[in-house]
């Protein structure tokens, strides 16, 4: 008995020893599983389902069964944790699997990359070809040419009349005058760009004598006939053409005839005629009202594509007074003064005639002194004379003048140069 004492010590001690590190092993297990499922039940709401309920019911069962296969001691130490715990188990909660299954769900619905299967191709599918889309294709390549080949043409057209030399001689040449040389040229590019026109390009030069308008004309009238031939361009002087001892019936028959034959030339050649009137002041109504018969949109084709160049000293008198009034405050060369005036002017020449209503008014204002000597050094070295300056501004200074403060304009422009160098 004594031996049977001292044995069960003994066995109690190895008990003792081997229990308590599986006692702080389940406790820690306790532990940890109970801080997981209050996290749990924190993140995800609680479910109240039928299945939910009667899956926790199958995992508190197999975790009894797991439990009675420790004995006793075991059985002891887990009815204390099943006291605290609903249930015990070392696989996934219920909780923890809808929640990944819910978070998978969310990614899914979130992720726009597509998963190609292994064994397969990756490509894109393909595209069905489709005919309206070649067919508007097409149409923008061909719309794209005629642009371009529009283009080019304008350019032809420039090329082909060389405005651009035109314009140098013009500078050159035409002094005191350079707002109604830009006009000139401007007017000219815009309508000889092409060849299709809804109305002929008539333009007016007005102003007093000698400022420089029949020699624009003479320039423009040599220029042409250089680039196209001599039947496409036709210079008429009242004076000349239509004498007072004439009738004007008979002046209007020949006009009508000479504009007609030369339009249906310059369309044949695909040409525009250039048409230069000048003294139109001394014109009869009667050639007046014909010659504004050219001038209405509503006409065949050959003769909207024409140039009509109308000079005149009609509205003079009004330029000169303006020049006269302004010349202190530069308006002259600007174009709010060539506005101004030509809200002056176009009145008193719609006045004279309606014609006027569809020109294009420029008017020439009055040269200074300054420019009349230009005219003389211009004029001299035409005739081959040597060209003195002080003898020149000894011509210059016999001419009539207008005085406004220190500027002094020509009474008669440079009208009586020629003559003056004809007596040298």
């Amino acid at each position: 008995e004594e031996v049977a004492d001292t044995e069960i010590p003994a066995a109690s001690k190895k008990m003792s020893s081997i229990s308590s590190p599986l006692r702080a092993i389940i406790r820690l297990r306790r532990r940890y599983r109970v801080q997981k499922k209050s996290r749990l039940h924190l993140e995800l709401p609680r479910e109240k389902s039928s299945e939910l309920a009667h899956a926790r019911l199958l995992q508190r069962q197999l975790s009894l069964t797991r439990t009675s296969l420790y004995g006793p001691s075991m059985s002891f130490l887990n009815q204390s944790s099943f006291e605290t715990s609903q249930y015990f188990t070392f696989d996934t909660s219920v909780e923890q699997y809808a929640m990944k299954k819910c978070r998978r769900k969310k990614n899914r619905r979130k992720s726009r990359i597509v998963l190609y299967p292994d064994k397969t191709k990756r490509y894109l599918p393909t595209e069905e070809k489709s005919k309206a889309k070649r067919c508007l294709l097409l149409l923008i390549v061909i719309i794209f040419f005629q642009i371009l080949n529009a283009i080019e043409n304008l350019d032809d057209n420039l090329q082909k009349y060389d405005l651009d030399g035109l314009e140098k001689t013009m500078n050159r040449e035409v002094f005191g005058q350079k707002v109604a040389v830009e006009s000139i040229m401007e007017l000219l590019k815009d309508y000889l760009a092409t060849h299709i026109h809804n109305k002929p390009l008539v333009i007016s030069l007005n102003g007093p004598t000698g400022v420089g308008k029949s020699h624009v004309g003479w320039l423009l009238a040599k220029h042409f006939r250089s680039v196209m031939d001599n039947d496409f361009v036709l210079q008429y002087f009242v004076m000349h053409h239509c004498p007072n001892g004439v009738a004007p019936l008979t002046c209007e028959i020949d006009l009508s005839k000479k504009i007609s034959d030369m339009v249906t030339r310059a369309e044949i050649e695909e040409k525009i005629p250039l048409l230069i009137i000048d003294e139109v002041e001394l014109m009869s109504p009667v050639l007046l009202d014909t010659l504004s018969q050219f001038f209405e949109p509503n006409q065949t084709n050959e003769f909207l594509n024409a140039i009509y160049i109308l000079i005149s000293n009609i509205g003079g008198g009004e330029i000169t007074k303006f020049v006269i009034q302004n010349a202190s405050a530069e308006l002259l060369h600007q174009q709010k003064g060539a506005e101004e005036l030509l809200s002056i002017v176009q009145p008193v020449l719609i006045d004279a005639h309606p014609l006027w209503k569809s020109a294009d008014i420029i008017p020439f204002v009055l040269l200074e002194k300054s420019h009349v000597i230009n005219c003389f050094l211009e004029e001299m070295r035409r005739e081959g004379l040597y060209p003195d300056q002080k003898h020149i501004e000894n011509l210059a200074s016999q001419l009539g003048y207008y005085t406004t403060g220190d500027k002094q304009y020509s009474r008669m422009g440079c009208k009586q140069v020629v003559a003056k160098v004809n007596l040298l």
